[in-house]
Formats: structure tokens, sequence, C-alpha cells
């Protein structure tokens, strides 16, 4: 089944969303977070290659507040500095909202098996994480999350499984807040943390400057797994 552009209604307003559905028509579901890009080719193509294992996927627009419907790539300046304008603009905590909103959105879609989990990536990653804290995911993915480090208080919230993928040379994660984090989920049983050596800032974005193959693959198939236990 294709993917396709649907609506999503909540009591704040309406806003888009990719979704992109198992072609058995059932299967748990995942809510696929944003970059700093909006719910770009990368995000779609994640969303895509979620559903042909049998996931329903969905990205929502979490810039909708912002500006609806952005799809920038990590290709020219422009685009890098419109980016990182949304990011300073974006309200965090509306975010979390409108994924628990995506959230709901999927346990309720026909043929959703009702266990329900979350992926995101560098902002999403962060947004993973407070996904994990905040929302009644079932299981949570964070790749590259930044600003983690200033909420490593909320871990005391968590409730279900959260993975989390970290770039030893994350360009957006000094030494110092890796550390933050790391000692922050520390013998925490729900909470399983990856490093992964010498890899930068979006390791995981394929045809970005700091894609990695191998890393990649390591860091999806762990993911794969986890959600293998704990939304099967």
């Amino acid at each position: 089944m294709a993917g396709q552009d649907i609506i999503l209604s909540t009591p704040e307003g309406n806003f888009g969303g990719y979704l992109a559905s198992p072609s058995a028509g059932r299967g748990p579901g995942i809510v696929v977070i944003q970059e700093i890009f909006g719910v770009n080719g990368f995000v779609r193509a994640t969303a895509d290659s979620l559903a042909a294992r049998g996931f329903f996927a969905l990205a929502p627009d979490l810039f909708w507040r912002i500006e609806p419907n952005i799809q920038l790539t990590d290709k020219t300046e422009a685009e890098w500095k419109r980016a990182f304008d949304l990011m300073g603009k974006f309200d965090v905590d509306a975010g979390v909202k409108d994924i628990q909103a995506a959230i709901t959105h999927l346990r309720h879609l026909p043929g959703s098996s009702g266990k329900i989990g979350a992926v995101g990536y560098c902002l999403g990653g962060l947004l993973a994480f407070l996904t994990a804290t905040r929302t009644d995911s079932d299981a949570s993915v964070s790749y590259y999350g930044v600003n983690i480090d200033k909420m490593i208080g909320e871990t005391k919230s968590i409730r279900h499984p959260l993975l989390l993928h970290i770039a030893e040379a994350d360009e957006y994660v000094p030494p110092d807040a890796r550390k933050t984090i790391l000692e922050g989920v520390a013998g925490n049983p729900l909470i399983t943390a990856h490093v992964y050596p010498k890899m930068n800032h979006a390791f995981a974005r394929m045809g970005g400057a700091h894609y990695d193959q191998a890393n990649a693959e390591l860091a999806n198939g762990r993911t794969a797994t986890f959600f293998r236990q704990h939304l099967g």
C-alpha cells in the first residue's frame, strides 16, 4: 500500500502527516519523528521502510504551528539556515502533544494492533526521548538526540522501554553532554544506550554528509529488534 498524506485533528487545530501502511493492512504502529527539515524525503522513506516491515508508520508535521508542510533537504546552505530558524521557533512541549495525538491516531486505525512505538532523529531524537517520558508510547527509539542532557531528569517518568543511539563525535552533543546522558540513564532497566565510536551527528541519514553505512545498519538492526521485542 502506498503512503498518503492525512489530516490529524486535535483540540488545538488540524495538522498534516504522512501515513504509510503495511500491505497486510494490519500490524503495530510507529510514529516517525522528523528532523529539523520537516516531513521530507528521508522521513517519508523511513516511514515507507517501516511499512514494508509490517508497521503502520505515521510522520506528523510538527512544524505546522510555524509553517505547514515544510520539506527541506540537507543539501544547501539556505535550507540549513531555514531549518535552524524553524528549530529556534519550535515549541518542544507542543510538539510532544502532537506526537501523542499521532500515537492515539495509530492506536485507533482499522487493523492496528494497538501497540504503538516511536522513532526520532536529531530534533526528533530529543522528541523521542520526551515521547518516552511524557506519552503512552509502548517503545521509543532516539537517534542522536540533541539537548537530551538538559532534560535528563525526566528519566524518572519513563514507564516503557527506550533505546538511545548516541554518536560519540556528535558535533551538536559535546562530550560533557554525552557524559550527562549516559550517567543519567545508567542503571535504568527500561533504557538501553548504544554509543557509536567516531560517529558524527546524523550518521544514519542516508545521503547525508556523515552517513556511515556500517554503523547505520548496526543501529537500524538494533532498532528493528527492539520494536519486534516490544511491539510484537
